[in-house]
Order: C-alpha cells, then sequence, then structure tokens
C-alpha cells in the first residue's frame, strides 16, 4: 500500500506530463519554480523548528561569514534586525582581532552594587538627550586595528561621566592610547584585556586626556591610525592586528600640561547586577556604562533593528558604551555604541535585545564614580 507522499509525488509526475505532452511550457516553469521556492521555505522552517529550543539558525558551514548567503539568510529570516553589507576586502582573521574581551572576563568581576530601583524609570532613556551639554556621549570613536575595544568603552563611559557628574564643568575626553599602553594589569593592549580592570586602573592610576588618531586633542591622542574596516569608503583599509603601543609617561609636543597633571581620576569602580532594572538605574542615575557580550557571525552584518543572534559561529568578547533603551515594534532594547567608527552599523550604533541577557550582555557590566 503506498504511502499519502507517493500519491502526491506521482500526481505531480502525471500533471507535468499532462502539460509537457501539450506544449504548455511556461506553466511548467512556473511550477518548478513555485516547487523549488516551497521546498526552501520548507528547508528553512524545519530548521528552524530543529533547533527551535535556542531559536537558532543552522547553516552550512560552507557559508561565509561576510557573504551576500550570510546577509540574505538573516533578512530571510524575517527577524528583529536587518543584515547588510559592513566588512568588505576584510579577513575574518581581522575581525576577531577587533574583538578584546579576554576569554577569562567571566571569571574577574568587580565588586556588585544594587541600587534602590525608582518608581519613575522611563520606558524609554537616551543619555545623548538627556545630558545634551556632554559633548562626548554622542561621540563614535575608531579602535583601528586593535583589539582594544575593552579600553574605548571604558574611557567613552568614563568622559561622559566626568561631564555629568561635574554638569557639564569637567568635559574632557578621557585617552583611551594611555589605558591601552600603560595598564598592564588591565591584560595584553592589543590583544585583548579585562574591562573591570580598566576601570580600576582608572581609580588607582588615573588617566589623562586624549582624543582620536591625529586629533591633537588632549594629552595623548590615539595613535593608531583609523581604517575602512567595513564598507568602502575614505579611509585607507585596514592590515594586521597592529603590536600595542608603547606606554610614555608625557604629553605630545605643545600640549600645556604635563601628564601628571593631567590625570583625571575615579573615586569607585564596581560591577551592574545583571538584572534589567538595575542596569537601567544605573544609566539612568550615573550615565552611560561598558558591557562586553559575546560576537557571533551574524553580528557584523548589523544595519538596523534591534540585533538578537540567529545564526554564525561564536567570534569572540567585545566591549561597548550602553547609552540607554527602548523598545521598536515591540521589541525591548539597549541602545549601544560601538567603536569600529560611523560607518558600522546604524551609524555607529546598534540596538540589542534587552531583558534575556542577549549574548551575555547583561551579566557583564562595569561602571564607576569620577572623582572631582
Amino acid at each position: 500500500m503506498r504511502s499519502s507522499h507517493e500519491y502526491v509525488e506521482t500526481s505531480v509526475s502525471l500533471y507535468f506530463e499532462f502539460l509537457i505532452g501539450n506544449c504548455r511550457y511556461g506553466e511548467v516553469m512556473a511550477l518548478v519554480r513555485n516547487y523549488i521556492l516551497a521546498k526552501m521555505k520548507i528547508f528553512v522552517i524545519l530548521a528552524v523548528l530543529f533547533v527551535a529550543s535556542s531559536a537558532k539558525l543552522l547553516i552550512p558551514k560552507d557559508i561565509h561569514p561576510l557573504s551576500q548567503k550570510m546577509i540574505d539568510i538573516v533578512n530571510y529570516m524575517n527577524t528583529t534586525w536587518t543584515a547588510g553589507r559592513n566588512f568588505e576586502g576584510v579577513s575574518m582573521k581581522h575581525i576577531r582581532g577587533l574583538l578584546g574581551v579576554h576569554k577569562d572576563n567571566h571569571k574577574y568581576r568587580l565588586q556588585s552594587i544594587r541600587h534602590a530601583i525608582p518608581g519613575d524609570l522611563p520606558d524609554s532613556f537616551d543619555s545623548r538627550d538627556q545630558w545634551s551639554h556632554c559633548p562626548t556621549i554622542n561621540q563614535i570613536r575608531d579602535q583601528g586595528s586593535c583589539g582594544s575595544c575593552w579600553a574605548f568603552g571604558a574611557v567613552e563611559a568614563m568622559s561622559d561621566r566626568h561631564c555629568i557628574h561635574s554638569n557639564g564643568k569637567v568635559n574632557v575626553q578621557i585617552s583611551a592610547e594611555d589605558l591601552l599602553s600603560c595598564c598592564d594589569s588591565c591584560g595584553m593592549g592589543c590583544n585583548g584585556g579585562f574591562p573591570g580592570s580598566a576601570w580600576e586602573y582608572w581609580v588607582d592610576k588615573g588617566l589623562v586626556t586624549g582624543g582620536l588618531y591625529n586629533s591633537h586633542v588632549g594629552c595623548q591622542p590615539y595613535v593608531i591610525a583609523s581604517c575602512e574596516h567595513h564598507s568602502k569608503g575614505k579611509l585607507p583599509p585596514c592590515g594586521d592586528i597592529v603590536d600595542t603601543p608603547q606606554c610614555v609617561h608625557m604629553c605630545e609636543k605643545g600640549y600645556n600640561k604635563s601628564y601628571s597633571d593631567d590625570k583625571f581620576f575615579g573615586k569607585k569602580s564596581y560591577s551592574i547586577d545583571e538584572q534589567e532594572d538595575q542596569i537601567k538605574t544605573e544609566i539612568y542615575k550615573n550615565g552611560p556604562v561598558e558591557a562586553a557580550f559575546t560576537v557571533y557571525a551574524d553580528f557584523v552584518t548589523y544595519k538596523s533593528g534591534v540585533y538578537q543572534h540567529v545564526t554564525g559561529v561564536e567570534m569572540g568578547g567585545h566591549a561597548i558604551r550602553i547609552l540607554g533603551w527602548g523598545t521598536e515594534k515591540g521589541t525591548p532594547y539597549w541602545l549601544v555604541a560601538n567603536s569600529w567608527n560611523t560607518d558600522w552599523g546604524d551609524k555607529g550604533y546598534f540596538k540589542i535585545l534587552r531583558g534575556k541577557d542577549e549574548c551575555g550582555i547583561e551579566s557583564a557590566v562595569v561602571a564607576g564614580l569620577p572623582k572631582l
């Protein structure tokens, strides 16, 4: 006795014979096309159902993370975000090199604090609007060809907090260069580090000022050049991950202060409890925070929407700065500033799913308060 599947296959075969016998080739081609599309949809649906427990799509290993196929797969899933072309002409080795949070970061945690949750926490919050008198909050920096994200996420939030807690009287760019090159306890410089150690160093040793590459802003501007590690643009192409710059206790020529006189210090450093309202309260009261999360291959294609991991292998740990939160089309998100220049993602920013510890982002939040 034949199965229902065999009856369907037989019926389809007879219908093909009828169409071909009557020279109705256009209908044959349309039927073939629809049949193939239906098979593709079934394959994707089955793949999703098969891995429903993890809500991740398994894709063939031969699909390159930077390929158009990867972008098409993410967008076909019709999830909460849109993929597009970011990195072009850049190796996966280079991208992994940018992910500078040490693999053992989860083993090192600053002492955690807990807030009393205020009753007036808003549904959405953006530090750029709340403290519009602090220009560093709007700044997107560029770590260049160096795994210094751990340092950038830290000094960006430190700069913001010096301004916020001084009511705009202290408006400085804390130097990523100084932290990256001189903090031996923070890790391995351009080869990765620990965000928590960066905040401890700010408290214990202090940090001088310093802006972007070639900006001549502050005592120690960043010495690693910006490069076009994303879409084609005006910057030179990126090469290999560079060596960590040498630590020097002096300011660039022409700056009007000595290295020691230019130091800014933190008063305390700490971790934030991973509960969503604890992180919200910290940002609401004290300003942007630094966080680390696991990057998967699909993240590098992010263009817009609320990112959540769909597919792709784990690539490494990355540190960023969280500015606020909100909801987009019913999906809660954290608003995040990256350090891959403004050509990447949504003009240098991205949103990531909030409240689910997506990619571990809510369990690795660190911050501190400035000494004024």
